[in-house]
């Protein structure tokens, strides 16, 4: 079934999709994206990145970035995830892609319910939408830009901490993670305020 996502929330206005990958994991930055695509841009793979297989999305990320009028990926770091909490560190990374695009968007089309104004005026034009990766096609391509950048360097880092297999898990708490921080303990890229019930000691 070809997704129906719509094109803009008002023509004729410069709008961009902001959308984050990576807020689960217990290890690794979580990923912003910004795009501002054109109103007639269309593909049929281009869906919320999370019901797209990863070929697809691998397919579809340099036709986005040739494409759209403009694009920008941010990460945030797992000590300012820490320090910010995951909510307004995802929010801040969207924020810092934002103010990289040019040209600069007239409004913002933010996914998920939480956004606040930010930069030196203040930028108050936006609209948060829950589920807006299956509903916008700027958002959506945020997701899958920012899945794709982010799944990119977990695999990266995977070659310097091979044990924890963040080239398989990208940093989400699976079996073989857990067991994996049981054994070896936490790096340098795991965020310390994630708490896993499995980990945590027992009463008995």
């Amino acid at each position: 079934m070809i997704p129906q996502l719509k094109a803009y929330l008002e023509p004729g206005r410069r709008e961009a999709g902001c959308d984050e990958a990576g807020r689960g994991p217990l290890a690794g930055p979580v990923y912003a994206a910004a795009v501002i695509l054109p109103e007639d841009f269309y593909h049929p793979l281009l869906n919320d990145s999370k019901q797209m297989s990863e070929k697809a999305r691998e397919e579809l990320r340099p036709i986005i970035e040739k494409e759209a009028v403009a694009w920008a990926v941010e990460a945030v770091s797992a000590e300012e995830i820490d320090r910010l909490n995951i909510l307004w560190a995802s929010v801040t990374g969207m924020q810092r892609a934002v103010l990289q695009l040019d040209p600069a968007p007239a409004f913002l089309l933010i996914d998920g319910n939480k956004f606040r104004p930010f930069g030196p005026y203040g930028f108050k034009d936006y609209q948060t939408v829950v589920h807006g990766d299956a509903t916008y096609a700027s958002i959506a391509a945020a997701s899958v830009l920012a899945k794709t950048y982010r799944d990119d360097f977990m695999r990266h880092l995977s070659a310097e901490f091979p044990q924890y297999g963040w080239d398989r898990n990208m940093g989400y708490p699976t079996p073989e993670h857990i067991e994996a921080i049981r054994k070896y303990g936490y790096t340098p890229w795991h965020r310390k305020s994630f708490h896993v019930k499995e980990l945590e000691p027992s009463l008995f």
